[in-house]
């Protein structure tokens, strides 16, 4: 057993709680104009929505509860936000400003897939 092998559960439970926090900024920026003012003024409906499942979302796949249909969610929120806001702007995500969009969409996809697993709640 290769050294690192024994740390592949910590690791993953690192990069969920770590995603999911992240996460949850998103949606306190959008929702409450906290930590900074959201700086794309009033939120539609579609905004409201998205910011409320980057922060429910968010909390949910940090703690690891209801962690599959949670990071799904989310997973195809941050699909949508991609191309929306940055895909038809620029093929290459590094121009149009979709890197993070991009990141998150196959972080929750992978937690989607995988599941909580340790240091969750639904474990």
């Amino acid at each position: 057993m290769n050294f690192l092998d024994k740390y592949q559960e910590h690791s993953y439970a690192l990069l969920r709680i770590v995603a999911g926090f992240l996460f949850i900024w998103h949606g306190a920026q959008k929702l409450f104009n906290f930590p900074a003012d959201f700086p794309y003024g009033p939120l539609n409906p579609l905004m409201t929505a998205a910011g409320a499942i980057e922060l429910l979302g968010g909390a949910l796949i940090m703690i690891g509860l209801f962690t599959r249909p949670a990071a799904f969610i989310c997973s195809g929120t941050m699909a949508v936000a991609y191309w929306m806001a940055h895909g038809m702007q620029n093929v290459f995500p590094l121009l149009n400003g979709g890197e993070l969009a991009a990141l998150y969409c196959f972080i929750f996809l992978f937690i989607a897939a995988r599941g909580a697993g340790i240091w969750s709640i639904d474990k």
